[in-house]
């Protein structure tokens, strides 16, 4: 009797695991039809615009930059239901290529209609939008690529999505992100693998990346994406774009769903920012200067009411500008140190001041500062979010880490310890955590002492902006999961919480990848060879990018030294 029990038992338990798994598979397949559904629909109304209306210029529109696009709307030259539906129809034509798009936003077509009411025309009148998955639109699933948030829509829009509607801008399709945003990399187990519409073979980034290659296939003209570490600028240099990670509450964050929860603001010490990302500096501009206003200050109180300063992004004063190539961490390959010394030769023949700049203690802002902010828990709270252990194949390495006991992963770091480099080896088998609320809150200290030693050093030399690189250029897809100790150039910035961009101004050339043969790293262990190994994968023509940098809260400054750079750059 006891053994036909325990055999009952069993089955029980295998049956109801059977079912938990087809739920979940259930779940997933009815967002892909959901999706798909959508996608049928914009392109049946795509079909029925052509018909009504043969003779539109869709590569003359699709080439006009924003401030152009947005000068014809408002002079009513070009009507924004012709420009939407022109940018609906190369979308569906992007994402058919590269798997960019989570969903269409149906309601354009009324938001289209509201505009047209509207008294006056805000500075995005007619402007089609792309939004990241997580960013909250009202009637919409912000999925940040995870099952359980499968379940209810949003209720209501998100504080950035009010104004952006307000000025008269038509969000239109939300895009797909890396599962559970924590990963550069832009795949998730629902809606699958996005591609870079530069090369199949490379990610576009993350975990933005689905605006990343949306932007950069030409079918959306201004994304808003979202940055914790890296997660605007990486898919910016991956594709080619120009993106900004403002001061984190400059743009509002309100309603927007950051992990397993809905949040007003994010409580961690390295919090997260919402920022644009387009095809040149002057619509990161526009966009900024179109959303710093009363309209969001009054929505979200919290945001500190400081409009758009044009005199600053306009001057042309001669700037004080610290550089660096590389931060001493991990090494980047040969073309993104390249770009960082031509922009610094460039900007000094234009009259800029360049002063040599270090930023200090990076490998202790990586391994103590960064990981303790995100797995002060060992990581429990994040392994939670992975519904019926649904894991995508590009986060496996960082969750299986997570799964190891605090015992087995200091014994694995003992054992690992003569083959690989300890400063990256804590990095992935001993993630530090607080123990308790005192060493929690020693922690906040700490980043907040290495905030005041930073301005220090900044404020010895008298800078203005700082010249640094970015990772680059596209890594081979399944790659970043491999790699997520080669992030320190961004993260730095997201636990310093400065506002800081990256501008495209160059491409890989040949010369760029011969040297690449010489490349060693930082202590030629696996990571710098992994870092090798992708970087030598068919990146001859991929775009090349620069991260330029501000003091907190002078976006503007930062978006007037990423113009200048743009501009030289282009020059050249």
């Amino acid at each position: 009797a006891a053994l036909v029990l325990l055999c009952s038992s069993a089955a029980a338990v295998v049956a109801w695991k059977w079912l938990g798994k087809r739920q979940i598979q259930k779940k997933m397949e009815e967002a892909r039809r959901t999706r798909d559904e959508g996608v049928k629909k914009m392109a049946k109304a795509v079909q029925q615009f052509r018909e009504q209306v043969p003779s539109v210029q869709t590569d003359s529109i699709l080439s006009l930059p924003l401030l152009e696009l947005s000068g014809k709307l408002q002079e009513g030259s070009l009507s924004p239901k012709t420009v939407l539906y022109t940018y609906i129809e190369k979308a569906l034509e992007v994402t058919q290529q590269t798997n960019c798009l989570r969903h269409f936003i149906p309601e354009c077509e009324e938001q289209l209609q509201e505009i047209q009411q509207q008294e006056e025309k805000g500075l995005l009148y007619g402007i089609p939008v792309s939004i990241k998955d997580h960013i909250g639109h009202k009637g919409h699933l912000s999925t940040c690529g995870l099952v359980q948030c499968l379940g209810t829509p949003v209720q209501e829009d998100s504080v950035l999505v009010k104004v952006l509607k307000r000025q008269g801008a038509i969000p239109f399709a939300m895009t797909n992100v890396s599962q559970s945003l924590f990963n550069y990399d832009c795949s998730n187990p629902i809606f699958g693998q996005t591609l870079n519409p530069f090369n199949h073979q490379k990610s576009p980034g993350g975990s933005s990346g689905g605006e990343g290659a949306l932007i950069a296939g030409g079918g959306s003209i201004l994304g808003i994406g979202s940055d914790i570490g890296g997660s605007i600028r990486l898919p910016s240099s991956f594709c080619g774009l120009c993106g900004l990670k403002p001061t984190a509450k400059r743009l509002s964050v309100w309603c927007t769903r950051l992990l397993n929860v809905d949040v007003c603001f994010h409580p961690t010490p390295v919090p997260c920012a919402l920022g644009p990302m387009a095809r040149d500096v002057d619509s990161l501009a526009l966009c900024m200067k179109a959303l710093l206003c009363e309209e969001m200050f009054q929505l979200d109180p919290t945001v500190p009411p400081i409009p758009f300063d044009e005199e600053v992004y306009s001057s042309s004063a001669p700037l004080r500008v610290g550089y660096y190539d590389t931060d001493g961490y991990m090494p980047l390959p040969p073309c993104m140190r390249r770009a960082v010394r031509e922009t610094k030769e460039a900007l000094q023949a234009a009259g800029h001041q360049l002063v040599p700049f270090s930023p200090p203690r990076i490998h202790y802002v990586m391994n103590e500062l960064f990981l303790k902010t995100f797995f002060a828990d060992g990581g429990r709270a994040w392994l939670n979010v992975f519904t019926g252990g649904i894991v995508d194949p590009n986060l496996k390495s960082q969750v299986n880490c997570c799964k190891i006991p605090r015992l087995g992963k200091k014994l694995l770091a003992l054992i690992l310890k003569p083959l690989c480099s300890l400063i990256k080896l804590k990095n992935v088998a001993t993630i530090s955590t607080c123990r308790s609320v005192k060493e929690m809150w020693n922690h906040h200290h700490q980043i907040e002492a290495y905030h005041t030693e930073f301005i220090a050093r900044w404020r010895e030399l008298q800078l203005d902006v700082v010249l640094c690189p970015v990772l680059g250029p596209a890594f081979t897809t399944g790659y970043p999961g491999k790699l997520l100790t080669a992030i320190s150039s961004t993260m730095l910035y997201n636990v310093l919480n400065f506002p800081a961009g990256v501008v495209p101004v160059s491409t890989v050339t040949e010369a760029d990848e011969e040297e690449l043969k010489l490349y060693r790293g930082c202590c030629d262990d696996p990571w710098d060879q992994t870092l090798k190994q992708v970087c030598n994968m068919e990146t001859v023509g991929l775009p090349v990018a620069v991260q330029c940098v501000a003091l907190p809260w002078q976006e503007e400054l930062c978006l007037r030294f990423m113009k200048e750079v743009e501009t030289l750059s282009r020059g050249k």
